[in-house]
């Protein structure tokens, strides 16, 4: 949907619209001159005109001129402007790939939150009637009012974790929105899918060969080379001096003459050689802009792809064991606090570490899924092994 609908990537899509346009523009011929005079008319002595007059001593002149383009200039400039197009294409493609991963950071950014907000809704409930049981203790002298008073200052905190909860879902759904293209979509839209741990079992120089042969950036530093040395040709090109070619009729004192003309310009002083050496830097500047970005792409994928591997060691000492540690401890305290083993701060000493491994969970679980954003975008697709 954001590639159908963003304003910013469908404003961006006009640029190659313009740059085809150039192609056009860089192809034209140059069109040729007419001009004609009527010479020696004796406007202030109207009674000289007459037919005779006007034959034996005035003069008319036609002609027509045109501009003969030399060094292949109308070829050269097509190429310089077919090769910003192609770079232009990969630009936009870049855009998408931001965009992309842009859009799929909000999507899990979303699912963790509503996983919060799942999480805080059941911690809350279950809390408030650890806080009634407090009361009637409370009331009944079983517990210190100060105890009362520490139990029940801790709802804050559950009331708190759910309040952030539903404050950066709603946060990153209007965001979302706004990438989506505003208007494709309902006020009132949704996210669906699985908040869910996904193995990837791809190898490092596996991806950073995927990424050498799909990152549009990569493409589009490589197209710029090949631009340079368009533009480097044509500088060169339009070193050669243009021929003028002029054919003329001419009417003058009742004789019929044609005369015809050659001009061209002496390369004496100009002969473009300032543009010629500039395009010239320009091929060593985009050389070396390729290879920052050969190294960039490169570095880009290992640093994902290790935040990645990190994040799935996390992800997987929670799923393997800390998880179920959390809940048995949560458990056993509950069973021991209803048959009076354990005190009730005890208990509720045990739900809190039961809610932070579990809210843990949740939060290394997003990260993992962003980390995986991360590298689909570095490596530059988006269905990873």
């Amino acid at each position: 949907m954001a590639l159908q609908h963003n304003h910013n990537l469908l404003a961006a899509r006009t640029t190659i619209l313009q740059s085809e346009a150039m192609e056009v523009t860089a192809n034209l011929r140059p069109n040729p001159s007419l001009f004609t005079d009527w010479d020696y008319l004796p406007l202030f002595t109207p009674s000289s005109m007459n037919t005779t007059y006007l034959h034996d001593s005035s003069e008319a002149d036609l002609g027509l001129s045109y501009l003969i383009e030399r060094g292949r200039k109308r070829e050269r400039r097509y190429q310089a402007a077919k090769d910003v197009t192609a770079v232009t294409r990969t630009q936009v493609a870049d855009n998408e790939r931001t965009l992309s991963y842009q859009v799929a950071t909000l999507f899990t950014n979303i699912q963790f939150a509503e996983s919060t907000i799942e999480l805080a809704q059941q911690d809350l409930k279950s809390f408030q009637q650890t806080v009634e049981i407090a009361e009637s203790q409370f009331k009944a002298g079983g517990i210190s009012e100060n105890d009362y008073l520490k139990i029940e200052l801790q709802l804050l905190q559950f009331e708190t974790d759910l309040e952030q909860a539903q404050l950066a879902r709603e946060q990153d759904l209007s965001d979302l929105r706004q990438m989506l293209g505003y208007e494709s979509v309902p006020t009132d839209y949704d996210v669906a899918d699985s908040f869910d741990y996904l193995p990837l079992t791809a190898n490092l120089e596996d991806l950073q060969m995927k990424a050498l042969q799909n990152r549009p950036d990569l493409r589009a530093a490589q197209q710029g080379v090949t631009a340079a040395n368009s533009s480097y040709l044509l500088a060169k090109a339009d070193g050669k001096q243009d021929v003028t070619v002029t054919g003329n009729y001419t009417h003058v004192n009742g004789i019929n003459g044609a005369s015809f003309y050659v001009s061209v310009p002496l390369a004496i002083f100009n002969r473009n050689q300032g543009e010629i050496a500039r395009t010239r830097s320009v091929i060593t500047q985009t050389q070396e802009q390729q290879a920052a970005t050969n190294g960039q792409v490169m570095t880009d994928v290992k640093d994902a792809y290790e935040g990645l591997k990190s994040n799935d060691r996390v992800v997987l000492l929670y799923k393997n064991r800390y998880l179920d540690v959390a809940v048995r401890g949560r458990d056993i305290a509950d069973y021991a606090y209803h048959r009076g083993a354990i005190s009730l701060l005890d208990f509720l000493d045990a739900e809190r570490s039961y809610r932070a491994t579990e809210l843990g969970y949740r939060q290394s679980l997003a990260s993992y899924l962003l980390a995986l954003e991360q590298l689909r975008e570095a490596v530059g697709i988006r269905n990873l092994p």
